[in-house]
């Protein structure tokens, strides 16, 4: 797990607790995984970075990498590599991941 002096993780694995953004890094909470609400981050922390792939989604075609936890392995959501609509260009470099797979730390 990486250390960050004095700047405190504010979302977390909620399988294993561990820090994966930053609350100054999330853009949006309007957004849906597969699994219902999720966030829009643009950086994330602790993750892997998985195998690309092109995904229809509902805003659009993407190329995407799902992200998972880099303690426990969960699949916490995906990383958005390329967007084919010029509307959802800013995406590209962000990161999704679902609420259901995070705990809000103070």
């Amino acid at each position: 797990m990486a250390e960050f002096p004095g700047h405190f993780p504010s979302f977390s694995c909620r399988n294993c607790r561990n820090p994966v953004a930053f609350s100054r890094d999330l853009i949006s909470k309007e957004f849906w995984g597969k699994s219902g609400r999720a966030f829009l981050f643009r950086q994330a922390i602790n993750i892997v970075v998985g195998e690309k792939e092109e995904k229809q989604l509902i805003s659009g075609l993407f190329t995407i990498a799902n992200i998972s936890c880099s303690k426990c392995g969960e699949v916490m959501g995906w990383k958005y590599l390329q967007a084919y609509e010029t509307r959802e260009k800013y995406k590209e470099g962000m990161f999704i991941i679902e609420r259901s797979k995070i705990a809000k730390e103070y």
